[in-house]
């Protein structure tokens, strides 16, 4: 199991020393809202981005290190994740503040923490985000939308630390926002994000979120184990359209199954492993591929090792 098998005081003793907290072989099953994974070897909650930065200069050069933000849109593989896996939820990545048209989120605040905000700020634009699950700072690199709208429509600017512990603001014509893409190296880490926002009723922005609370429980699975959309819609098509035709809505491996509402949702029953998963994802894949032509790409990610 590659990394996984280094003994806690072989890695503890190669990692910096910080305020924040690092604890080892932690389960991120409870982690991900497809509620399977292995362990991460370490796992890292920094104290701010000052301890970010000093761990990020000071770790050993050829340690792996990854970011994990709600875990609504990830599935982590049964052998876990070797190397140190970093979790913003401090009080510190949750803060809050609003300028002129504008406000800036922490990468740890809830998207749907926007809601009671929103209302209370008489802020609108962001209703879209709310009712994504997983957090802010996990949005921007998928450019996460539904409903119409995407953080392209609403970023103004993201505040970032790359791989070697410096912090600098990125405008959004940087990130070259696209559907369910960027340009973001994967040593990049969110540290916040600021939107652009429109003054709005109270009343007006309680009806577009309630409507759209409303739709998703009506066509998608709701209090299920799931990670939201599976694959990305091919251009000028939709995936579940294509799973559909495909004959792949009844489809079930082991405890993982196609949901009976949407066909791109795919379904931990209660007993599924993440190879489960990541199968029936793959067999959809090539059976699509072989009635339609059509190559379908994950939209969840994928991280770690096979148990």
């Amino acid at each position: 199991m590659f990394g996984l098998k280094l003994f806690k005081s072989n890695i503890a003793d190669i990692l910096p020393a910080v305020r924040g907290k690092y604890a080892y072989n932690v389960s991120l099953a409870k982690y991900t809202w497809f509620g399977v994974g292995g362990p991460a070897e370490v796992l890292y909650r920094p104290a701010d981005t000052e301890d970010l930065s000093y761990f990020l200069k000071n770790k050993p050069h050829n340690l792996p290190v990854c970011i994990i933000g709600g875990g609504s849109n990830l599935l982590v593989r049964d052998g876990g994740v070797p190397g140190v896996v970093v979790r913003l939820d401090s009080a510190y990545f949750r803060k809050i503040s609003f300028g002129e048209n504008t406000i800036t989120c922490g990468a740890g605040v809830k998207n749907v923490e926007l809601k009671k905000i929103m209302l209370e700020k008489q802020i609108g634009g962001l209703e879209f985000l709310c009712s994504i699950p997983g957090v802010i700072g996990g949005s921007v690199k998928t450019n996460a939308g539904c409903f119409g709208s995407s953080v392209k429509d609403v970023i103004k600017e993201a505040e970032i630390i790359n791989g070697q512990g410096d912090v600098k603001t990125v405008p959004v014509e940087d990130l070259m926002l696209s559907y369910r893409s960027s340009f973001f190296p994967d040593d990049w880490i969110i540290l916040s994000i600021t939107f652009r926002t429109t003054k709005d009723t109270a009343e007006n922005i309680k009806q577009k979120l309630d409507e759209q609370k409303t739709y998703r429980m009506k066509n998608q699975p709701y209090n299920q184990k799931t990670a939201g959309s599976t694959f990305k819609n091919p251009e000028g098509l939709k995936a579940w359209e294509l799973i559909k035709k495909s004959g792949c809505a009844d489809l079930q491996i082991g405890g993982a199954k196609v949901s009976e509402k949407h066909s791109n949702f795919l379904i931990n029953t209660g007993k599924a492993t993440a190879a489960d998963i990541e199968t029936l994802g793959e067999t959809i894949i090539k059976k699509v591929q072989e009635q339609t032509s059509v190559t379908l790409e994950w939209e969840i990610k994928r991280m770690g090792i096979n148990k």
